[in-house]
C-alpha cells in the first residue's frame, strides 16, 4: 500500500547533484517537507531558496565523512520539522584507477563517501526514523553486482552499501521502519559526463552503450525512487529488467567478464596511469549523485 508524501519530512544527501535535486523537486511537486544536505554550503542553499519558504525546505551544509557534521544535521532537521520521515542517504563520488597504482587515499575517499557515508547517515537518522516508523534509502548501484575493472573502490562500495540495507532492515523491522536500495544502471548526470570524459572513463565505458550499458534518464531513476518512497520497497533495479540479471549475478558474471575486452582494459590503464588519479584528483569529485 501507497503513502501519502504529503508534509512528509525527507531528508535528502548529496541534494544538489543531478539525482539528488531531482528527487527534492519531486518530493516537493507532492507536498514533502525536505532537509537538503550537501558538502557544499553555497549550492544547498540556493537550492533550498529556489525550492521554497524555509517552513517547508531549509539547507544543511554537511560532510558524510564527519559523525559531528551529519548528526548536528539529523538533530537540528528533526527539531525544525518536528520529526523526520524519510531519509535518502544519496552522496557518492566514483573515480577510475588501477589497482596497483590507485593511491590508499583515492580508495580509502571512495569507501568513506560512498560506504561509510551512507552508515554515518543511517545511524545519525534512526533515533528520529524509529519514532516516525519511517524509511529508510540508499542509493546503490548496478555496480553492487557487477563489478567493472579500475573501479575495485566504487564496485566494493555500492556493494557493501547493498548488505548494509540488507543487514540494518532485519534489525529495524520489529520498529516499523522499513529499509531500501536502488540500483540503477548509467543515467545522465554531471558525475556520468565527468565519467566519460575522463580518459580511462571513456576507453572503458565509451563504447558500450548497449544491452547491460544503455544509458537511461535521470528521471527514470527520479521516478523509481519516488515509488519507492511511497511504497517502503526494500530493492529496486532502474530499469526494473535488470532486477533478473542482478539476482543472477553470479551466473552471469563469467559473461560479462567477455564484455570487456582485455585491449580496452589495458587502455584505460593506461590512461588512468597517464592522468595520475591522485588525492587531489580525487578530492574534486563532487559528494553527490
Amino acid at each position: 500500500m501507497a503513502i501519502n508524501l504529503k508534509d512528509k519530512v525527507i531528508v535528502i544527501t548529496g541534494s544538489t547533484g543531478g539525482l539528488g535535486s531531482g528527487v527534492a523537486e519531486a518530493c516537493l511537486a507532492q507536498g514533502a517537507k525536505l532537509a537538503l544536505m550537501d558538502i557544499d554550503a553555497g549550492r544547498v542553499t540556493t537550492q533550498a531558496s529556489a525550492l521554497g519558504a524555509q517552513d517547508e525546505v531549509r539547507a544543511w551544509q554537511v560532510d558524510v565523512r564527519d559523525m559531528q557534521s551529519i548528526e548536528t544535521a539529523m538533530n537540528e532537521a528533526a527539531e525544525h520539522f518536528g520529526r523526520l520521515d524519510i531519509v535518502f542517504a544519496n552522496a557518492g563520488i566514483t573515480a577510475f584507477a588501477p589497482m596497483e597504482s590507485m593511491q590508499p587515499e583515492v580508495f580509502e575517499r571512495v569507501i568513506d563517501i560512498n560506504l561509510n557515508g551512507v552508515w554515518r547517515t543511517f545511524h545519525a537518522a534512526i533515533p528520529h526514523i524509529k519514532q516516525s516508523r519511517g524509511y529508510l534509502l540508499a542509493t546503490a548501484s548496478m555496480a553492487s553486482f557487477f563489478h567493472s575493472p579500475l573501479q575495485a573502490h566504487y564496485t566494493s562500495s555500492k556493494a557493501a552499501v547493498w548488505a548494509l540495507c540488507n543487514s540494518i532492515r532485519l534489525e529495524l523491522r520489529s520498529y516499523g521502519v522499513a529499509v531500501g536500495s536502488i540500483h540503477p544502471t548509467f543515467f545522465r548526470t554531471a558525475m556520468m559526463e565527468n565519467t566519460l570524459q575522463d580518459s580511462a572513463g571513456s576507453k572503458l565505458w565509451g563504447g558500450n552503450r548497449r544491452g547491460f550499458w544503455k544509458m537511461i534518464s535521470c528521471d527514470d531513476v527520479v521516478k523509481v525512487t519516488i515509488k519507492m518512497m511511497k511504497k517502503r520497497q526494500s530493492f529496486r533495479t532502474v530499469p526494473f529488467q535488470m532486477t533478473l540479471s542482478a539476482k543472477m549475478a553470479d551466473l552471469l558474471r563469467p559473461v560479462l567478464a567477455l564484455l570487456f575486452k582485455d585491449r580496452s582494459i589495458r587502455a584505460s590503464i593506461e590512461a588512468a596511469s597517464a592522468t595520475g588519479w591522485n588525492k587531489e584528483a580525487a578530492n574534486k569529485q563532487p559528494l553527490n549523485k
